[in-house]
């Protein structure tokens, strides 16, 4: 399984490794080919491509461990590497080139269970008992390079696509930092879940959020591609409804 998310975005050393300074997302343009293999393209504000691709070969799934694993190590947190994807579970990546810009792993509620139910079992059989269907999110990590609301934007809404519309999931939990916890709040609309508890795997305190995916399907309706809203959350950032659209076509085929 994997472990507490890592706090937002980072700001040392912007752009150093990379000579780019990723800061806002755009839908991807006529002109710009997606791949076989990548589920979607996004911009920066100097309109240089990055990639969102699905981990699901050794050379990616490494290079996203290294990413988790450093990241994780500079915050003080244990991380183990990424596993192998199994049953409905699935890692994106956000990608410039051949390096690993952020992360995360989105996980339905199946047999094998949730992660976050290790720590909070009690809060996790309630929710199952008033029959909500739930996934979480985990294995976040983003390169220092990365400064601004671009790449997160994507990579969340890619998640959201593939729980909300592939697995009709009506909530995401997700178990992070209690110093975290606002960021996650304000930028997405989660709310509170459980009290603050020590996730033994990561050997750190830990509070749960849950964030209900109807909240986010209406503000991705009023606000996804709309960048110069003068919104504090990343829903301006995430793609509009026709490239949204195409990317889960690309989904279904993973």
């Amino acid at each position: 399984m994997s472990e507490t998310l890592a706090a937002g975005v980072a700001t040392r050393n912007p752009g150093a490794r990379h000579g780019h300074t990723l800061r806002r997302a755009r839908a991807y343009q006529p002109y710009v080919a997606v791949e076989p293999g990548d589920v979607a393209v996004a911009f920066d504000d100097d309109e240089n491509p990055f990639t969102l691709k699905v981990v699901d070969d050794p050379h990616r799934r490494t290079d996203a461990s290294s990413l988790i694993q450093r990241r994780y190590a500079w915050r003080g947190y244990a991380a183990s590497p990424l596993e192998v994807a199994a049953g409905s579970r699935v890692t994106l990546a956000a990608c410039l080139d051949d390096t690993t810009l952020a992360t995360i792993t989105a996980t339905p509620d199946g047999q094998d269970g949730l992660y976050v139910a290790g720590v909070y079992p009690d809060t996790v059989a309630a929710l199952r008992t008033d029959g909500r269907r739930l996934c979480e999110f985990t294995k976040l990590a983003v390169d220092e390079s990365v400064r601004s609301h671009a790449v997160l934007g994507a990579i969340f809404h890619v998640a959201f696509m593939y729980v909300y519309q592939l697995h009709r999931c009506t909530d995401v939990l997700i178990e992070v930092n209690p110093r975290h916890a606002r960021f996650y709040q304000r930028m997405l609309g989660f709310e509170s879940a459980g009290d603050e508890r020590y996730d033994p795997a990561v050997g750190a305190a830990a509070v749960l959020l849950r964030l209900d995916l109807a909240h986010s399907a209406r503000e991705i309706a009023r606000l996804a591609g709309q960048r110069h809203q003068r919104e504090r959350s990343f829903y301006p950032y995430f793609f509009g409804p026709e490239d949204a659209a195409d990317i889960v076509g690309r989904l279904h085929g993973h």
